[in-house]
C-alpha cells in the first residue's frame, strides 16, 4: 500500500498562501488521480482538487476555484496545492489522497482511496 505524507500546512491571516506538499512513497500503476481533501471540525469531508496522472486535467470544488491551484511532478509521485487569497473559512485538515488503481470513483468523491495523516491549515481573520 502505498504511504502518503503531506507537509506546509500551518497558520497564516486571511489573505495569505501557503503550499501543501504530498509525496507518495511509489508511483501507483493504474491510479486515476491525486487529490486534496479537506475536514473541518463537525463537517463531512470534502473534495477540494484533483489532478488526473499525468496531469492533464484538474478539477477544483467551486468555493476555491480561482484561489488554489494543484500541480504535480514529472515522477508523479509528488502532488502540491499552492492556496493563495486564502479565508477563514478554508481553515481545516487537509488530507492528500490517491485514487485506488483502476477506481471508477470521481477524483473529488472520498470513496476508494489511500490517504495520508493530514496537515492542519488555520486561516485567522
Amino acid at each position: 500500500q502505498v504511504q502518503l505524507v503531506e507537509s506546509g500546512g500551518g497558520s497564516v491571516q486571511a489573505g495569505g498562501s501557503l503550499r501543501l506538499t504530498c509525496e507518495a512513497s511509489r508511483y501507483t500503476y493504474g491510479s486515476p488521480c491525486m487529490a486534496w481533501f479537506r475536514q473541518a471540525p463537525g463537517k463531512e469531508r470534502e473534495g477540494v482538487a484533483a489532478i488526473t496522472t499525468g496531469g492533464r486535467s484538474t478539477a477544483y470544488a467551486d468555493s476555491v476555484k480561482g484561489r488554489f491551484t494543484i500541480s504535480q511532478d514529472n515522477a508523479k509521485t509528488t502532488v502540491y496545492l499552492q492556496m493563495n487569497s486564502l479565508k477563514p473559512e478554508d481553515t481545516a485538515m487537509y488530507y492528500c489522497a490517491q485514487s485506488l488503481p483502476y477506481s471508477g470513483s470521481s477524483c473529488l468523491r472520498a470513496e476508494d482511496k489511500y490517504w495520508g495523516q493530514g496537515t492542519q491549515v488555520t486561516v485567522s481573520s
